[in-house]
């Protein structure tokens, strides 16, 4: 046999090895960078040289490290991270109270701590941590009857401790996110029905206090806009008022790349970060947002199809996981920025600009591709 020559049989364990990535998964992932790379160009290269087209480039640097995250996570066994749940949940809640003593201010939230080379939130990342945690929790848990108060006691207080830190950052809609991936683990996994009701009558008890004692002013303002939202149409139902029109002018097939009035001339805020898909709908129509929101559900479909070929319980929780995580996101987003919803701040996985996001995005649907990765091994 020749020196340079590989033998056939480890030929063939490696062609075993490469074949066991789900390439239509990541096609899909892939596809919808691309669609979020041209938006963004579009949205950070205005008519105003106001230095945002960097952003572009570092969302490049961004996703080129996504893509690395997204291939390591899924070489390593997904086993590794049941082992590590705690030690991260530990590390990510300590940048969390970092946060409240060194953070960085802007827009009035104190959410990011300054790394020098990069603005990290822990909040975005603590989503995550909290799938894997909650997945180790309960997959060892089992119960016809759904799941009771005692052992719920340790995952709603692992999960109560992030979300008052997230609020008081504030960031009322990470928040909300995180209530949202644990209220949806638990419900996977089935909670008694005394549970269940008790839940929601607290909720309607709460509510009065917390638009009372809880809500910011700011906060009540959002939530009176989404009810009116001429009310205030130059200060609080700007940002609303603003995205409905850039939604609703791009009709069918859009006004075309580059050419929207309201992203090009801005008047549309937050055009790379909450409002992406506003820049979306305006420059590529009704055509280009069915797309992308097609996209996210086929992304979706396939996460749900990993998760019933799981070979394990905690594998498939993991999944269920990141999928409501990607879900909850998309449809606060869209729902914000066509006015079904109240504007809260939540990111478009995928398509908003933002260096925490991309890379616990990326190491999320990772953890789906590992999981996808070894669902025929036992």
């Amino acid at each position: 046999m020749k020196a340079n020559q590989v033998p056939a049989a480890l030929q063939v364990e490696e062609r075993t090895f490469l074949s066991r990535i789900d390439l239509n998964f990541a096609l899909v992932i892939l596809a919808l960078n691309i669609i979020g790379l041209i938006n963004l160009y579009s949205a950070t290269h205005g008519v105003h040289v106001d230095g945002t087209s960097r952003l572009f480039w570092l969302q490049m640097a961004w996703l080129a490290l996504g893509w690395a995250v997204f291939f390591v996570v899924t070489f390593i066994d997904y086993q590794w991270f049941y082992r590590l749940a705690y030690g991260l949940y530990a590390l990510n809640l300590g940048a969390l109270i970092a946060v409240k003593y060194f953070g960085t201010a802007s827009y009035g939230a104190q959410r990011w701590l300054d790394l020098g080379f990069f603005r990290y939130q822990p909040s975005e990342t603590m989503k995550l941590i909290m799938v894997i945690v909650l997945a180790r929790i309960l997959c060892q848990h089992s119960s016809l009857q759904g799941l009771g108060f005692r052992k719920l006691a340790i995952p709603l207080a692992l999960l109560a401790i992030p979300f008052i830190l997230t609020v008081r950052q504030p960031d009322l809609g990470t928040a909300m996110m995180l209530m949202g991936v644990g209220g949806a683990l638990f419900l996977f996994v089935k909670v008694k029905r005394s549970i269940l009701l008790g839940g929601v009558l607290t909720l309607l008890v709460a509510a009065p206090l917390v638009w009372n004692y809880g809500l910011k002013e700011y906060q009540k303002n959002r939530i009176l806009t989404f009810l009116s939202p001429d009310r205030d149409p130059r200060g609080t139902g700007y940002n609303s008022i603003q995205s409905r029109i850039a939604v609703g002018s791009g009709r069918i097939l859009g006004k075309g790349f580059r050419k929207g009035t309201q992203s090009q001339l801005e008047f549309l805020p937050e055009r790379h970060t909450d409002f992406i898909f506003s820049v979306l709908s305006e420059e590529h129509g009704f055509i280009g947002s069915v797309t992308t929101v097609g996209l996210f559900m086929v992304l979706l479909i396939m996460g749900i199809k990993v998760a019933t070929q799981a070979r394990d319980k905690f594998g498939a929780l993991l999944v269920i996981g990141v999928v409501a995580y990607l879900f909850l996101h998309m449809v606060v987003n869209v729902g914000m920025v066509i006015g079904l919803l109240p504007i809260v701040g939540v990111p478009l996985p995928l398509l908003s600009y933002g260096g925490s996001s991309l890379l616990a995005t990326m190491a999320g649907l990772g953890l789906v591709s590992s999981v996808a990765y070894r669902r025929y091994l036992f």
